[in-house]
């Protein structure tokens, strides 16, 4: 039998049903950028108005979501520049997650409200979830397993420094 290790899933897991957060104080996409240490939580890149981080629980390895960097729920609420800078950042991630892990395809997605899938309904962030031919297997149907196959800090590095090699530049690119 073959084992798989994937231990940030444990948090996911043993974490009790609770409603999501609506607000900014208790939003993870906020609290996140409230802090400074953008390794420990995930933030891959900050810009003026909105910022990238690798999601925590990933559907397929190289899930990133972005997000704006206000506390907002639906795509009316931003304004143009911001959502201009979001659909640039996400260009911009296609292009790294391309040339770093080499997907086959992408799926790109923005679940608004909480019926529309949206695990935090309060802050839109769109969801980048690179895919390659044959991902799909017996596992999620059979075990409720989903297997990632590197790890969280091996592909925020890697993301990393992609960043900085194409951008010639830190966390911190559009401030």
């Amino acid at each position: 039998m073959d084992h798989l290790w994937a231990p940030w899933r444990l948090a996911y897991v043993t974490q009790p049903n609770r409603p999501q957060p609506t607000t900014g104080e208790t939003c993870f996409i906020c609290r996140a950028q409230a802090e400074s240490d953008d390794r420990s939580n995930l933030i891959l890149q900050r810009n003026r108005n909105s910022c990238v981080i690798l999601n925590r629980f990933p559907y397929n390895n190289g899930h990133l979501l972005i997000a704006p960097r206000t506390h907002h729920a639906g795509l009316e609420d931003l304004s143009p520049e911001v959502l201009l800078e979001m659909q640039l950042t996400l260009q911009q991630m296609l292009k790294i997650l391309s040339a770093t892990i080499r997907p086959d395809g992408f799926n790109v997605g923005l679940n608004l409200g909480r019926v529309a899938g949206a695990g935090l309904p309060g802050h839109l962030h769109w969801h980048i979830v690179p895919r390659w031919n044959g991902d799909t297997n017996f596992m999620p149907v059979l075990a409720d397993v989903k297997v990632i196959v590197q790890s969280l800090d091996a592909l925020y590095d890697l993301l990393r420094n992609a960043l900085n090699t194409t951008t010639g530049n830190s966390a911190h690119a559009g401030e």
